[in-house]
């Protein structure tokens, strides 16, 4: 898959959503595709991918039909895509997804099992007590668990780092805020 392909997905979703065909939240994606289809190099059919509700590109890039997750997104499933047959769940949850990543990589280490969980997280979440929680146990007892900090500065509408008085971070993927908004598609829609 390549860039232009995962952005115009976004756009005809966006498209969906302001023609109200999406009855439900959505979280598009904008910026970060060349970072995400780097890190999907290397994550193989075997191994588990874990979402927040912005799981678009994921479930494209772990090999979820087009279709099959437009169907589901038409649904209003698009904060909440789970394919367990493909290995990719998310959760509408800030930070739900986090604890399940550890359960995850606990039972494939204990099972000896050739996989690893990779759990993609918002920068704001990165800043709960569950994250802290969830990746200090997956480093103590040397999980097979990767956590990617997607990192565009903003928690919701909010400056990270001045909502947290941070001055920096450790271990995150940046990308610029592109064209869409923390939820919805940059207009209103009522229905």
């Amino acid at each position: 898959m390549i860039v232009e392909e995962l952005i115009q997905f976004e756009e005809e979703i966006a498209d969906l959503f302001k023609q109200k065909l999406i009855r439900a939240p959505v979280h598009l994606y904008s910026g970060g595709e060349r970072e995400l289809i780097r890190i999907f190099k290397d994550i193989r059919p075997q191994d588990w991918v874990l979402c927040s509700w912005r799981s678009h590109y994921q479930c494209l890039l772990k090999g979820v039909p087009r279709e099959e997750l437009k169907t589901k997104i038409l649904a209003g499933y698009s904060i909440a895509l789970c394919f367990p047959e493909y290995r990719i769940l998310s959760s509408a949850i800030v930070g739900g997804v986090l604890p399940i990543a550890v359960g995850l990589a606990m039972a494939i280490k204990r099972k000896k099992e050739d996989a690893h969980v990779h759990c993609f997280l918002g920068d704001m979440t990165a800043e709960t007590g569950i994250a802290h929680e969830s990746i200090k146990y997956a480093q103590n007892f040397d999980l097979p668990v990767q956590f990617h900090i997607e990192d565009n500065g903003q928690s919701v509408c909010t400056d990270t780092k001045q909502v947290w008085g941070i001055k920096s971070y450790v271990d995150r993927f940046y990308y610029e805020t592109g064209k869409y908004p923390h939820a919805g598609s940059g207009e209103r829609v009522q229905f």
